[in-house]
């Protein structure tokens, strides 16, 4: 999975579904299937952090890019 995410990226998947624990039917899998996402080039962790930060309560600004 860190050879996937890379080893700060994994970091957050791994807290952002802890955070979510309770309306994971199955962490195991859904791991495995973001996994494979991210394989595929289909998944990255940001729309996922951003989530995560507005269910609690962070309205978070994106800043572009330099």
């Amino acid at each position: 999975m860190r050879s996937v995410f890379g080893q700060e990226n994994t970091a957050v998947v791994i807290a952002c579904i802890l955070e979510r624990a309770q309306a994971i039917n199955s962490a195991g899998g859904y791991l495995r299937v973001l996994t494979e996402k991210a394989r595929a080039g289909e998944f990255t962790v940001g729309p996922m952090l951003i989530a995560a930060l507005k269910a609690n309560g962070v309205r978070p600004q994106l800043v572009a890019a330099t």
